[in-house]
């Protein structure tokens, strides 16, 4: 297969190594707006550098992988849907819910194939917990808490434009949410603070969050997370049921520390960043790409999942900056006709 990339920042480069190393690529050719990370990236995954439309021409690729900044995701994603070509790109599908109505309506006009990156549905430990539920080994389940904490903010200059913490970041925590519960959030609660720089609160946002949504069947899941975890990376999920409880993340390198006399977990140095947490995930999100792309067959996380995970998102923060639940129903209202 030959597949493209546009995009050769730091998501993209690690996209491009996962791409490079797949048996059943045979040539990869990077695109980006600066030409020469584009060849530094292509060079470093063995590949070749080309311009974006060069990737877009009839016959010059198999696949498209969208690693770009978010703001081009729209555009890219209905350019390879024109071109005839199976695309993947990293979340979002566009920086806001109308935007991605407009891919959502014309990828489905199209019957394209595009897989949107929410690599947590392929980190073994939320497999393994989305079997333990669907599969009765949990029983009836009672309560859902989810944590997403980053061991260190983001730039001053990623803050104003990355859509806030909802959006950014626990857009992940929202999209696993359902694909581990075979659920729907019916209303959010949210809260949010500022407790370090403040470039956050200059561009509206928060580095403290906080959210509490009610399912469609009654059950309660809570949410926590911070863009100041000083033990380190910390992501996780606890699902408790009437028979048992499993835990995502609770490995030898979760940042915690147990106060309890002789504990010695966890035993490992503590999680520093995402891409080395999630490398098994993202690697097998990829092949999962691929092999849509080769065999056909549905995509993985689809553009409508995607809407909904945004939609949640915007409930959670337009909950957050009212000071009062809103319901999903109440967001629907809003998309274009």
């Amino acid at each position: 297969m030959r597949i493209g990339l546009v995009g050769a920042g730091r998501i993209g480069a690690s996209h491009a190594a996962a791409v490079a190393a797949r048996p059943e690529v045979d040539e990869l050719l990077v695109a980006d707006a600066d030409p020469a990370r584009a060849a530094a990236v292509a060079g470093d995954a063995g590949g070749r550098p080309a311009g974006v439309a060069d990737l877009l021409a009839p016959g010059a690729v198999d696949a498209l992988v969208v690693a770009s900044a978010t703001a081009s995701h729209p555009d890219l994603i209905l350019a390879g849907v024109r071109a005839g070509i199976p695309v993947f790109c990293e979340k979002p599908a566009a920086p806001d819910v109308p935007g991605t109505v407009r891919v959502l309506r014309e990828v489905e006009k199209a019957d394209a194939a595009v897989h949107i990156g929410f690599m947590r549905r392929f980190d073994a430990g939320y497999v393994r917990a989305r079997q333990a539920l669907r599969g009765g080994e949990l029983g009836e389940l009672h309560r859902v808490h989810a944590v997403t904490c980053d061991a260190a903010p983001p730039p001053a200059g990623y803050v104003p434009a990355s859509g806030g913490i909802f959006r950014d970041c626990h857009v992940h925590d929202f999209d696993i949410l359902r694909w581990v519960t075979g659920r729907e959030a019916e209303e959010v609660s949210a809260y949010g603070a500022n407790r370090g720089a403040a470039y956050f609160a200059e561009a509206g946002d928060v580095d403290t969050s906080a959210a509490l949504l009610r399912l469609d069947d009654g059950t309660l899941a809570t949410l926590q997370g911070s863009r100041y975890n000083g033990g380190g990376y910390d992501v996780r999920m606890e699902l408790a049921g009437t028979r048992g409880t499993i835990a995502v993340g609770l490995d030898d390198r979760v940042p915690l520390v147990s106060a309890e006399p002789g504990a010695g977990f966890p035993g490992d140095e503590p999680w520093r960043e995402f891409w080395t947490r999630f490398t098994p995930a993202y690697e097998a999100e990829i092949a999962a790409f691929l092999r849509m792309a080769a065999e056909g067959g549905p995509s993985p996380c689809t553009v409508a999942d995607a809407l909904e995970a945004v939609l949640i998102a915007d409930a959670a923060d337009r909950a957050m900056r009212r000071g009062r639940p809103v319901r999903l129903s109440e967001v629907r209202e809003d998309l274009p006709l």
